[in-house]
C-alpha cells in the first residue's frame, strides 16, 4: 500500500539535522578520525615543501585523510572532493572545524595529496594504527622491544609484501612445454571416453598422437631454438 505524503516540502533553510548540531562519537569517520596520529608524521609529510617559498600547501591530515576516504569507498577522486563537500562527518575527518558549502580543495590536488605522501609513510602510519588500536605506546619498553624484534638480522631473505610480488612460475601461456602437457591430458580425457564409449562407437578417434610426440621431441632436444622454429612448433 502506498499513501501520498501530506507534509509539505520547506525551503531547504528549514530542513532539520537529525544530530541537532553535533557529530555522532559512535559514527565510523570519528572513530576513525581518533585512531590516526595526525601529528606524529606532520613534520615528515613538512619535508616535501620549502618554507620560504611556494604557496601555503594543504594540512597533512586533509591529505591523509583524503587518500584514506578515496580508498575506503572505492571512489574517483572527484566523486571523492564531492563526498568530502556533501558530508559534515567527512569534512570533520579531513581536520575542518565546521560544515562548509564549498569544495575543500580542487579533485586535482588528489595527484599531488599520492605523490606526498610516501609507501614508506604509508607503512609507518598503518603500523602506528595497529599500535594504538590495540594500546600500544611508542614509548613503551614492549613496543621497542616489538620494534628490536622485528628488525632484521643478518641476512635473512627477503619478505614477500603482497601477492604481487609473488614470483611468477608459470609459463608463458603459448609456452611449447605448456602445449604439450594440455595435449598429453587430452589424450587420456579421450581414452577414459572411449572406454565408457567404445560399444557405442565403431573405431577410436584418430589423434595423431606419435606424430605429435615426436615432433615435440624433436623441437624439445634442440638447446637453442629460434623464433621461427617455436612459432612452428606452438603451430603444430
Amino acid at each position: 500500500m502506498y499513501r501520498k505524503s501530506q507534509n509539505a516540502l520547506g525551503p531547504e533553510q528549514a530542513f532539520e539535522l537529525p544530530f541537532e548540531g553535533q557529530l555522532c562519537e559512535e559514527n565510523r569517520w570519528v572513530v576513525l578520525s581518533k585512531l590516526i596520529p595526525w601529528s606524529e608524521f606532520e613534520s615528515e609529510y613538512a619535508q616535501n615543501f620549502s618554507e620560504e617559498m611556494g604557496a601555503p600547501a594543504k594540512p597533512f591530515r586533509m591529505a591523509l585523510a583524503a587518500l584514506i576516504i578515496k580508498e575506503k569507498l572505492r571512489i574517483s577522486d572527484r566523486e571523492t572532493v564531492e563526498q568530502i563537500q556533501e558530508n559534515p562527518y567527512l569534512q570533520y575527518f579531513i581536520g575542518q572545524n565546521s560544515y562548509q558549502n564549498e569544495a575543500p580543495f580542487d579533485p586535482s590536488m588528489m595527484v599531488h595529496f599520492r605523490q606526498r605522501i610516501s609507501q614508506t609513510l604509508l607503512q609507518k602510519i598503518n603500523r602506528r594504527i595497529v599500535q594504538k588500536s590495540l594500546g600500544f605506546n611508542p614509548e613503551d619498553s614492549s613496543t621497542k622491544k616489538l620494534e628490536e624484534a622485528e628488525k632484521p638480522k643478518g641476512n635473512r631473505g627477503q619478505l614477500l609484501i603482497d601477492a604481487t610480488g609473488e614470483p611468477a612460475d608459470i609459463k608463458y601461456p603459448t609456452d611449447v612445454d605448456l602445449l604439450n602437457k594440455a595435449k598429453e591430458t587430452t589424450e587420456l580425457i579421450i581414452d577414459l571416453l572411449y572406454k565408457s564409449l567404445k560399444d557405442n562407437l565403431n573405431k577410436k578417434p584418430r589423434t595423431y598422437r606419435k606424430n605429435a610426440r615426436k615432433d615435440y621431441l624433436k623441437f624439445a632436444k634442440k638447446r637453442n631454438s629460434s623464433g621461427k622454429e617455436r612459432r612452428d612448433a606452438v603451430k603444430k
